[in-house]
């Protein structure tokens, strides 16, 4: 398969063919349909991250079409649409059986504990713990950026901040995370102020797209 890979840290990727990925028996082979950047993938690259390994392929947002799934999963099969969120459970550990899943004690994560979606092909552990399904009327792009901005935004604005209809809501910078903290507290009926700072003239500032998400 292609894949974008590093071969050390802070220098250039490359595009290039690598071995197409095997399931592992608790697991499933994804052909990636899209795919997001974060800036948790430059953190990896810049060797923040004591997990990465070099040569790597990073990648953590995805959604695509399952290919291929291991002997011991049971609840997908070549065809299924799906996604995966950023943190991969293993559904047994205590934070796991207590609904933490996202503080698994013994976690995964495609592009930072092994090859991510930055490829044709990512591998995800615990396929029945972990995939979700795509509705037809989801595309792949749009559901890439589920599992990792998305759900860290709900998690903040609803789980956390139980944000009402009515309440105010300021959300201070708004790249990946913000943006979907916007839209997030909006449709919870919430009073938006987004927060940013722009380096370039006001009347290069794309408004039109603010007025949408407000």
């Amino acid at each position: 398969m292609r894949a974008v890979v590093f071969e050390r840290f802070g220098v250039r990727p490359e595009v290039r063919e690598v071995d197409d990925p095997a399931p592992a028996p608790d697991g499933v082979v994804v052909r990636v349909g899209a795919t997001g950047l974060c800036r948790s993938d430059w953190h990896g690259w810049q060797g923040h991250d004591p997990d990465i390994r070099v040569p790597h392929v990073p990648g953590h947002e995805f959604a695509g079409v399952v290919v291929a799934a291991g002997a011991d999963v049971h609840g997908w099969r070549p065809g299924d649409r799906v996604t995966a969120p950023f943190v991969c459970a293993c559904g047994r550990c205590p934070s796991c059986l207590a609904g933490d899943q996202q503080v698994c004690e013994r976690q995964t994560q495609p592009g930072f504990t092994g090859w991510g979606s930055f490829a044709e092909l990512v591998a995800v552990r615990h396929a029945d713990v972990n995939l979700v399904r795509l509705p037809d009327e989801l595309d792949e792009a749009a559901a890439a950026a589920l599992g990792c901005r998305f759900a860290t935004a709900f998690r903040a604005v609803v789980a956390q901040g139980r944000v009402a209809a009515g309440e105010w809501v300021a959300v201070h910078g708004c790249g990946g995370v913000g943006l979907s903290a916007v839209m997030v507290a909006a449709a919870s009926g919430a009073r938006v102020v987004a927060v940013d700072r722009w380096s370039w003239p006001a009347a290069a500032v794309p408004r039109c797209a603010w007025t949408r998400a407000l």
